[in-house]
């Protein structure tokens, strides 16, 4: 069963392209969604980002305090790379029991959407991963409009924090243009014929 990465820079639109592939019955592993997952229920983990960034990294009643955390991890580099060094190892296990899984239901393939494949390391338990592009003015534009919340700096910022897209697209296997001028549709169709007879 081959193991394929799906990633691309916030507004990207690579949780669409994931939906698209789950219609045509392939799983997919959210890494944003099981890393909160993980965090909140592997004891081992809780223990070491408590240790890591204090009792207050838990609430009373041991729901993990995501805008504490927030707050002292994401605006110190040194500290984000600490929270990173420990969640990711734990996300990886996560992924690798998760894969075995759907290898046992007989899938011919898997994906993993993450938007920090590469910064995080998780690409190298991947077979090939798949890079959604859309140029950035069209990806910040979009995120705004998702997330009224957010500044245009804030989103800067997030894509600051990002691989470059030019790297990702020189590392990618695929590229899926998701640029309002190609159809997503037809693309993720190739790309399953492909992937389904690659694997066999």
């Amino acid at each position: 069963m081959l193991k394929i990465g799906i990633t691309g820079g916030i507004g990207s639109g690579k949780s669409i392209v994931g939906r698209l592939f789950q219609v045509l019955g392939v799983p997919l592993y959210d890494s944003d969604s099981r890393a909160k997952w993980v965090m909140a229920h592997n004891p081992q983990l809780r223990q070491e980002l408590t240790a890591a960034f204090g009792p207050e990294t838990f609430d009373v009643e041991g729901r993990l305090d995501r805008a504490y955390l927030a707050r002292v991890a994401f605006p110190d580099p040194t500290q984000l790379a600490r929270l990173n060094a420990l969640v990711h190892p734990h996300v990886g296990h996560d992924f690798a029991d998760w894969a075995a899984a759907r290898h046992a239901e007989g899938h011919a393939y898997v994906l993993k959407e993450a938007a920090l494949l590469y910064e995080s390391g998780a690409y190298k338990q991947l077979d090939r991963v798949i890079t959604v592009f859309a140029p950035q003015p069209l990806r910040q534009a979009r995120v705004l409009r998702r997330d009224p919340h957010r500044t245009a700096h804030d989103v800067l910022t997030i894509i600051d924090k990002q691989l470059s897209e030019e790297e990702k697209l020189t590392r990618a296997d695929y590229v899926v243009r998701n640029d309002d001028e190609h159809l997503l549709i037809p693309q993720v169709l190739r790309l399953d014929a492909g992937l389904r007879a690659l694997a066999k």
